[in-house]
């Protein structure tokens, strides 16, 4: 049983979650590749949710939709040093997600 599910994990095309994490991972060019990485990630429609790369897919939309919000939130507040927390808190935070994801489809595993 266990080569059956080994099996059914390879046979699934992870080139597409690799392209966006390498897209994410250039997000201080003023956020437009992680815009791109996010509307490439919305027409991903032929992977299960269940699937390893569903699952990879759902962490990077939570992943850059959270980044977007902390932004804003930093953006909109007018207190200097809060507004450069929550966009350090942001790029830190984004900068884990994207590692342990690209770590964790490298390995074959959801997270």
């Amino acid at each position: 049983m266990t080569g059956t599910t080994s099996h059914a994990i390879h046979a699934e095309d992870r080139s597409i979650g690799h392209f966006l994490y390498a897209l994410m991972c250039a997000f201080p060019l003023f956020l437009l590749p992680v815009l791109l990485s996010l509307a490439i990630n919305l027409n991903q429609k032929q992977f299960e949710a269940n699937s390893v790369m569903g699952q990879h897919l759902r962490w990077q939309r939570h992943s850059i939709l959270g980044l977007l919000a902390l932004f804003v939130i930093g953006y909109g507040t007018s207190i200097a040093w809060l507004s450069m927390a929550l966009f350090a808190l942001g790029v830190i935070w984004f900068s884990y997600r994207v590692f342990k994801g690209w770590i964790s489809l490298a390995d074959g595993i959801a997270v």
